[in-house]
This record gives C-alpha cells, structure tokens and sequence, in this order.
C-alpha cells in the first residue's frame, strides 16, 4: 500500500538521501502519511456506511420472516412462496454484507498497523536512527545524529514553543473550568 514511502524511509535511512534533499523528502512522507490517514478515515466511513446496509437488510429480513410466518398461520400460500423467495434474498444479502463488513474491517486493521509503522520509521527516520529493518540481521539501530546543530536548535526553539502552547492552552482550559464551576455555584446559591 505504502511502496514509495517505504522506499523513500529506507532511502532516508541508509543514508543515500543527499543532505540537501533530506528535509524535502521528510516533508513528502508527512505528507504521504497525512493522505494516509485520511484514507483510513475514509475506510472507517466505509465500514460505518456497509453495517448501515447490514442493519437494513437484517431489519428487511426479519419483516419478511415475520410476514412468511403470519401468511403461514393464515394459510396463504401464495403470500408465502413470495415471502420465502424475498427471505433467500434477505438472507443472501445479509451473507454478503457480513462478510463485507469483515472485510473492511479487516482491510482497515491492516492499514492502521502500516501506518503505525511507517509513521514510526519515519520519526526514526527524520533523527536520522535507521530501523532495525534496514539494519543487516535486524540490529538495533546505533546513535547516528546526521542533524546539523541549527537543526537541533530549531528542533529545541520548536519544543519549547509547543510545550508553551500545550501549558497556554491547558491554562485556558482550568480558566473555563473555574469559571463554569463558579456559574453553577451561583446557580446553585439561589
């Protein structure tokens, strides 16, 4: 599914990526697995729309079931043979979309484990850490830093810049909290 993007990590982690051309291709698999992850939204969209169709087949089967069984106790054959001939179709219907929804669902497993893994070498990647599998035998990656320091410092200005914005945000977050608590206490004192 990923073919390219692999090639490219394993490009990235042998090192046969020219520096210069480095942080471009870092970009392009980001963006890769941002497409990625938006199919994975659209497989879930999928699933979700198939156990719809399920759902409505299984409902449209038990109707017909309960109509084969109220023609029965009436003694309509007629209205029965039709029922039954409705109630293979039902059933046959209800088969194939069970085994769709398997399917998807399984399809969907599959994809979330490949992203995973190319979202993980990617970040082993971008340090410039091969992954145990573009090392011969599988080895444990050795500390290889190819950063520039201006990479490490941009790198370090761009944590501390997030880790401000994650302290902002969560201080903006007890602000409301207080201020929703003192509202339902002043509520609450009438």
């Amino acid at each position: 599914m990923f073919q390219k993007l692999r090639e490219s990590l394993r490009h990235l982690a042998e090192g046969t990526l020219p520096p210069e051309d480095r942080r471009e291709a870092v970009a392009r698999m980001k963006e890769t697995l941002v497409h990625a992850r938006l199919g994975l939204d659209d497989l879930r969209t999928t699933i979700e729309r198939t156990g719809k169709q399920l759902a409505a087949e299984t409902h449209e089967l038990e109707t017909v079931r309960r109509r084969r069984t109220l023609a029965e106790g009436i003694g309509d054959k007629e209205t029965v043979a039709v029922a039954e001939r409705y109630e293979r179709q039902h059933a046959e219907r209800v088969a194939l979309l069970s085994r769709k929804v398997e399917m998807q669902t399984e399809e969907l497993r599959l994809a979330e484990r490949e992203v995973d893994e190319m979202t993980s070498e990617l970040k082993m990647a971008a340090r410039g850490v091969p992954s145990a599998g573009t090392m011969p035998g599988g080895a444990a990656p050795a500390a290889v830093d190819p950063l520039t320091e201006d990479d490490r410092a941009r790198a370090g200005v761009q944590s501390e810049l997030d880790a401000l914005a994650r302290a902002r945000a969560r201080s903006a977050h007890e602000q409301t909290a207080e201020e929703k608590l003192a509202e339902l206490k002043r509520r609450m004192g009438r």
